[in-house]
């Protein structure tokens, strides 16, 4: 049953590390990345569809992004959902792609992406921790069931903790190396 309940808990940490990291590959650093489109949506045959699965996507170059449509009619469909989004970056449509010029970015743009990332990093750090409370919680309501004794209370929060500290402290990995490449020029 312990067992059961520190392997969820690892579960758990692990989809919300995965959910943190993703979150972090969707911040524009300068470099042209597929990711970046992972949150732009378009209206594909009367679906509400990510732009990656309505065309093929490339990065040719290290800070140009080329997009082209299975069906050329969504051209202006896709351009004008990216003139929307808050990348930041506008599209050039040329009637059968559309190439998105990733912009270098200025100091001020660099630290206001650094405290997004912290931001982000930071809430993965909460839900790691409220993972760690319910887990906790549930171990106190075994122990006052009588379902374990006070010395496995224990030793479960202690084994819980360390699972949280691995994971916060891969957070924390993932930001620095995050922080270093918005800070690039």
């Amino acid at each position: 049953m312990k067992d059961r309940i520190i392997s969820e808990a690892r579960k758990k940490m692990g989809q919300s590390l995965e959910s943190t990291s993703h979150e972090f590959n969707t911040i524009r650093t300068g470099r042209a990345s597929v990711a970046l489109l992972d949150n732009i949506f378009i209206d594909y045959y009367g679906t509400r569809t990510q732009i990656k699965h309505a065309a093929n996507i490339s990065v040719p170059e290290p800070r140009m992004i080329l997009i082209s449509p299975f069906d050329p009619k969504f051209l202006k469909e896709i351009e004008t959902q990216l003139t929307k989004s808050d990348l930041g970056i506008n599209p050039t449509n040329d009637g059968k792609v559309i190439r998105l010029a990733v912009p270098p970015l200025n100091e001020e743009r660099r630290l206001e992406l650094v405290k997004l990332v912290k931001k982000v990093a930071e809430d993965g750090k909460v839900a790691m921790r409220n993972i760690r409370r319910d887990i906790n919680d549930e171990f106190k309501k075994m122990e006052s069931d009588g379902d374990i004794t006070k010395d496995d209370l224990i030793q479960s929060q202690k084994e819980t903790q360390n699972i949280t500290d691995e994971f916060v402290e891969n957070i924390n990995i993932a930001l620095q190396q995050k922080e270093k490449e918005i800070m690039e020029v």
